[in-house]
């Protein structure tokens, strides 16, 4: 079992949490792909700062209970960290590269355009990190498979991708994961190792250091942004 990998079930109940709180929030495609971008980043980015971009900004969203507002964090705390092992592994594994959450369309087709939104809005929220990388004519081109299924649909037809077959589709899939591996890469050298996350399962007072890591009181951090509690 890989560490902090989720179950099915804790990944069901994640996508659960997150279709519950706001029509403006993430699906669990979109989240792994937004986490992604925001671990390859260099600039170390904490929960209190990205929380309210998972909900759309929706001030309206709020969870049932303090019991379900830890839940969430706890899974989403554990995925963000399964996320970065496997990558930080392939750096130091050969042929290891990380399996993005890709879901099955009714057809039973994977389409990937969920997971590119969230990628490219983990790059635009941090867009003065990119820039260098985004220019780069070694490793730049990484993230173009990202770019023809986050465009694929848009409206601007300058900008929407030509139709894509199934297979173009699971070859473009293929290059995808490639390219985070290769993205992953790029910024190593510069990034900012993220600080331990605590690991709780009780209820953490508002004066109490926030379970995220930061060492900042949990009022100030997470519990400064997440959505109110019913």
């Amino acid at each position: 079992m890989k560490k902090n990998k989720l179950k099915n079930h804790e990944l069901d109940r994640l996508s659960e949490i997150l279709g519950s709180l706001s029509p403006s929030a993430m699906n669990l495609e979109m989240l792994d792909g937004f986490f992604a971008a925001l671990i390859c980043s260099p600039n170390l980015i904490l929960p209190n700062e990205y929380i309210p971009i998972i909900f759309g900004g929706d001030e309206d969203a709020a969870f049932d209970s303090q019991e379900e507002a830890m839940e969430f964090f706890n899974l989403t705390m554990r995925h963000w960290n399964f996320i970065a092992d496997e990558l930080q592994r392939s750096l130091t594994k050969k042929n290891h590269v990380h399996y993005p959450i890709i879901l099955e369309d009714e057809n039973g087709i994977e389409l990937g355009n969920d997971w590119a939104t969230g990628f490219m809005r983990g790059v635009s929220y941090c867009y003065d990190d990119w820039q260098e990388f985004l220019n780069n004519e070694d490793y730049g081109g990484s993230i173009i498979p990202m770019l023809m299924l986050f465009h694929e649909h848009d409206e601007d037809k300058e900008t929407r991708t030509n139709p894509i077959s199934v297979e173009q589709r699971k070859n473009i899939i293929i290059h995808m994961i490639a390219g985070l591996a290769h993205i992953y890469r790029y910024f190593a050298p510069h990034r900012v190792k993220a600080p331990e996350v605590i690991k709780s399962s009780h209820k953490v007072g508002r004066n109490d250091p926030c379970y995220c890591g930061s060492h900042r009181k949990y009022k100030h951090c997470c519990g400064a942004n997440q959505p109110t509690i019913h």
